[in-house]
């Protein structure tokens, strides 16, 4: 397995009063290779989405399974329906082709041009140009370098602020200073999608004057985070769960009082508890030797599934937890951040405190909690194993 990986993020921003947005991402994964289409539809709305829609599904598909960029625009130009009013089928395209996590291949066919940052920096790739049935598409091929970050952009980019806070928009060289003046190592794609379109919407001044899109792909070494929380439904499976716990590479996070405590006594080591409440919604901390990090169950967990929610609808969280140094927003930052490859060891113990009838949870709120924190991390693009005992 290649040692490289890539951590992709999405954002958009609809045109103010559309309902639906006329950019349109598809990514499929397989193993590692992935294949990014970002997809900007003729005028805006429903028609435009419809035409996003079909451009981006149309050519993820058939790049992912080997077809030729040809065949893939020949086919899109066939298949798009004619808008009455302009009488044409079209949509602009960028197609970012990551192969074996060694090289991309980017296709550019009338977006603005694709954004490559290397050490921080703007970096120049080399771009060919050809004509496939009519239209002009761009073609560069690229060996991929850790921290490498690409970012794919509709025009409602450069359009942001035009005739308003900016008199020609937000152009092409102005996000490329902007990106390297907030380069960050630790900056997830999604953080850099987020941190673009937020910009943007400032420069429309909260009226997006039209569909806004930014997906980026960021290629990083691998980084296993392993998370147990709550101890094992049968006492004798305590040391079995531990010993497969503690025999990952990569972090790991402690997550439950009782937990932390079968934690500590399996190390053999003693667990120290923080006085500081550093959120008074999150309990404190706890510091065991060998453990990464040691927190609270249910409700540090929950809120760091609230962080996830968000990271992936808005991101408008990011802020708070990026920099928190409370049990959740550490949580968050491993996970989200961090990792590409999650472990989660889920005990199927029963607390009791869970079943009293004035909490507004059930007995099996840690199940269902660590089931929509699995799913949520893959939806991302994690690599999530969960093991119940």
């Amino acid at each position: 397995m290649n040692e490289l990986c890539v951590d992709v993020g999405t954002m958009s921003l609809n045109k103010l009063g559309e309902q639906s947005c006329g950019d349109m991402v598809q990514m499929i994964r397989d193993g590692e290779d992935t294949v990014l289409v970002l997809a900007d539809g003729l005028g805006s709305g429903v028609k435009a989405n419809i035409l996003s829609t079909l451009t981006s599904k149309i050519i993820a598909t058939m790049i992912a399974n080997g077809m030729g960029v040809d065949e893939c625009v020949k086919t899109m130009i066939d298949t798009l329906p004619v808008c009455k009013t302009r009488g044409v089928a079209y949509s602009t395209f960028t197609i970012i082709r990551i192969s074996g996590n060694e090289t991309a291949e980017i296709i550019q066919y009338d977006n603005p041009a694709v954004i490559l940052l290397r050490n921080g920096k703007n970096y120049d790739y080399p771009v060919t140009t050809r004509t496939i049935s009519g239209k002009t598409i761009m073609e560069s091929k690229v060996r991929l370098q850790c921290g490498d970050v690409f970012i794919a952009m509709s025009d409602g980019t450069i359009y942001a602020g035009v005739g308003e806070t900016l008199n020609y928009g937000w152009q092409r060289e102005n996000i490329i200073k902007f990106v390297e003046e907030h380069y960050d190592d630790n900056l997830s794609a999604q953080a850099v999608s987020s941190l673009i379109v937020d910009a943007c919407n400032d420069l429309y001044q909260n009226k997006p004057g039209d569909d806004t899109t930014a997906a980026a792909i960021r290629v990083r070494h691998r980084q296993v985070v392993n998370l147990i929380f709550g101890p094992p439904q049968n006492p004798k499976d305590l040391n079995k769960m531990m010993a497969l716990f503690f025999a990952k590479q990569g972090k790991h996070i402690v997550s439950g009082g009782t937990t932390s405590s079968l934690t500590a006594a399996y190390l053999g080591k003693k667990m120290e508890t923080s006085i500081d409440y550093l959120d008074p919604e999150i309990p404190p901390i706890a510091f065991i030797e060998g453990v990464d990090l040691v927190t609270e169950g249910v409700l540090t967990i929950n809120k760091a599934l609230e962080y996830a929610k968000d990271f992936v609808s808005g991101n408008k969280l990011h802020q708070k937890w990026h920099s928190g140094k409370d049990g959740a927003s550490q949580i968050a930052r491993m996970l989200l951040e961090e990792a590409t490859d999650i472990n989660l060891y889920v005990g199927r113990a029963m607390n009791p405190a869970h079943q009293n009838p004035n909490l507004p949870i059930g007995f099996n709120i840690k199940m269902q909690l660590a089931e929509d924190l699995a799913k949520l991390l893959q939806e991302i693009g994690k690599t999530v194993n969960v093991s119940y005992f």
